[in-house]
């Protein structure tokens, strides 16, 4: 299949198309690849079609559909930015929030149990602010040879008061709440202890804002706790959500849903996104992980759904440490969340100011080729159908670009937003492939 890229001028009246010599599989890597544009021409490149040429009504933005073309005139906004050591180094500048070694300080080693043929470990340590972090080590009970390594990434869910435990277990039944949680989203089984069973080793820790890294309901401002508590009300009258239906977890969730605009904002402040924040604290488990002597430092992977999904994709591009990634229910072009599905995703996926220099697939494309697995639910419903076909289409460019097309696998499954039996299996499959 070819792929067709055209560029428009700042002035949308002008549009022209890239001449033969710089089609895919030609000129177009020289142009792209180097991330060279000619002198005096500001376009900004997209796949197949760019928003500066939509002249069309946006249902969330309604009357201000406008300022879409308007703001793509004044700028470039997701110009194509090819894999390569110039887009990794804009990725880590957007993201920020990067020091040093980027290792967990006070390592400490809380207990350890064994359970349906899985050995765990409690760990914690510290990252340098807020509480400390818990995690779990989840491996084969009885083996003793070094085995190679994933992250497994816990989502968002609108769910902060748990973090590992939505994807694993311990040696401790799970609530209702979260038995609930899976059943919806996993298949009904804590994925993390299933993929340990396939001869990995499995660290799952709570990132900022989850689990053992969330604030306090008490810290979280008043205005947030009164927001959550008419939501609560609402959504009570509407009966829209069962997830959480306990009455200290569903308070404390809805709180931090609205709380994240406020940390958003601090972030602002502060000069770095809440993507940047997640990554800085996935890349130090990362170097965590790879520095156990039970685990095979060179084989290193990351998988997660939906938030999880975006941390899959937010350390494929920034750790060098990471040999394959599985990225699920989590990919889409940026154009294609434009029309209605920016409100129901959280701020991970709005790293500020990335939209001048590419899409949300080109960050996560930006090693390419590094192994990358994504899986697409084709009913989900936070995302459009065309917006996920047209990241599959831009990623597959990358790698081609990159010399290796069959490191990127993108499969589409029936169904709503979930991380299935079925996807797990594939998903456990490919991992092996890539890191044993």
């Amino acid at each position: 299949m070819r792929y067709f890229y055209r560029y428009r001028a700042v002035n949308p009246a002008v549009e022209h198309d890239f001449p033969e010599e710089f089609r895919l599989g030609r000129g177009c890597s020289q142009l792209l690849g180097r991330g060279r544009r000619p002198r005096g021409w500001p376009w900004a490149v997209s796949l197949g079609h760019d928003v500066k040429n939509v002249n069309r009504t946006y249902r969330d933005l309604g009357s201000y559909s406008d300022w879409v073309r308007e703001i793509a005139r004044a700028q470039p906004l997701y110009p194509m930015a090819p894999p390569g050591i110039r887009t990794r180094r804009k990725v880590r500048t957007v993201l920020g929030f990067h020091s040093g070694r980027e290792f967990p300080n006070d390592i400490r080693a809380e207990r350890r149990w064994t359970e349906h043929g899985i050995a765990g470990e409690e760990i914690s340590w510290d990252v340098g602010y807020g509480p400390r972090t818990k995690a779990w080590l989840l491996r084969p009970a009885g083996v003793t040879k070094p085995l190679p390594g994933i992250l497994a990434l816990h989502d968002h869910g609108g769910f902060k008061y748990y973090g590992k435990e939505k994807i694993a277990d311990d040696d401790a039944a799970p609530n209702t709440v979260l038995r609930n949680f899976r059943n919806l989203c996993y298949g009904g089984r804590p994925f993390a202890n299933d993929l340990a069973g396939e001869g990995f080793a499995v660290l799952v820790h709570d990132v900022f804002l989850w689990g053992s890294r969330k604030f306090e309901y008490d810290e979280i401002p008043e205005s947030d706790r009164l927001s959550g508590d008419a939501m609560r009300k609402w959504r009570a009258a509407q009966r829209a959500s069962g997830i959480a239906n306990d009455d200290e977890i569903d308070r404390y969730n809805t709180a931090a849903g609205y709380h994240e605009m406020t940390v958003a904002k601090y972030g602002a402040l502060l000069g770095v996104p809440l993507a940047g924040i997640v990554a800085h604290e996935d890349r130090i488990a990362a170097n965590y992980l790879a520095s156990r002597a039970d685990v095979r430092s060179g084989r290193i992977g990351c998988v997660g759904l939906s938030g999880g999904g975006m941390r899959s994709g937010l350390l494929q591009a920034s750790c060098n440490r990471i040999r394959a990634a599985v990225v699920v229910g989590a990919m889409t072009t940026s154009e294609g969340l434009l029309d209605h599905n920016v409100t129901c995703h959280t701020w991970m996926l709005f790293p500020d100011g990335w939209a001048r220099h590419g899409d949300w697939s080109d960050l996560v494309a930006c090693r390419a080729p590094s192994p990358l697995l994504v899986q697409y639910d084709r009913d989900d419903p936070l995302y459009t159908p065309a917006g996920m076909r047209a990241a599959d289409r831009r990623l597959q460019t990358h790698y081609q670009q990159a010399g290796k097309r069959s490191n990127y696998r993108g499969e589409f499954y029936p169904g709503l937003h979930k991380f299935d039996r079925t996807m797990q299996r594939r998903a456990f499959d490919w991992l092996k492939t890539q890191l044993t």
